[in-house]
């Protein structure tokens, strides 16, 4: 089994390797959680390169949870139709904005129990949320996440659910915030599915599971 002292070691090479490209630390201070939160909803299954100019026309005509929560289903798919599942997340948006308005006067929630009552927020976007938006510890795991941490030996799991939930025990707490950019940074530059072993800083520390030689 791996170390804690070892997972920290490699937490900090690679947080360093990757610091150039770090938005962690800004982006709490900066992101409106409503925004955050219809985006990272959005993103489930869809790629950065559609995500993100789709939210931006999305938030031009409604720029605040009032708006959207007040918006027609139809209207939304229209915007949102270039996205995966788009019926069904144009629901989850609205029913999350709704929710806000509603429940929690205007304020998306910072705890993660009532994040996840909200429509179309599972484990990923609370997680996602209290990191980004609120500044909270938490692991959002990811397919890049999900990779990095099972090739590097540290968990055996088969799903991204389960790994936060390995992660969570493996990772001293105060590292939490940084795991999943980290990782994320990692997966889409170095421990891509083809990985390029020789060029990672933390190559020695690798048990490299799943890697074909």
């Amino acid at each position: 089994m791996v170390k804690k002292e070892e997972v920290v070691k490699v937490l900090k090479i690679l947080h360093k390797y990757h610091k150039g490209l770090s938005m962690l630390g800004t982006m709490s201070k900066s992101r409106n959680s409503y925004k955050m939160l219809i985006s990272t909803i959005l993103s489930a299954r869809a790629r950065d390169v559609v995500t993100l100019p789709v939210s931006k026309e999305l938030f031009k005509k409604y720029p605040n949870v009032k708006s959207l929560a007040n918006a027609k289903q139809r209207d939304v798919e229209k915007i949102i139709k270039r996205i995966g599942f788009y019926k069904n997340k144009a629901k989850n948006i609205i029913g999350a904005a709704r929710a806000v308005q509603n429940k929690y006067k205007g304020k998306v929630p910072r705890d993660e129990k009532e994040l996840r009552k909200l429509p179309g927020v599972g484990q990923k976007v609370a997680a996602c949320m209290l990191v980004y938006a609120f500044g909270k510890p938490a692991i959002p795991v990811d397919t890049h996440v999900f990779r990095v941490s099972n090739r590097l030996g540290w968990v055996k799991t088969k799903t991204p659910e389960k790994t936060q939930g390995a992660l969570e025990k493996l990772v001293p707490k105060r590292y939490w915030m940084i795991v999943n950019e980290v990782l994320v940074l990692h997966g889409q530059t170095i421990c891509l599915p083809r990985p390029k072993c020789t060029k990672c800083p933390v190559n020695k520390y690798c048990k490299k599971v799943g890697v074909k030689k």
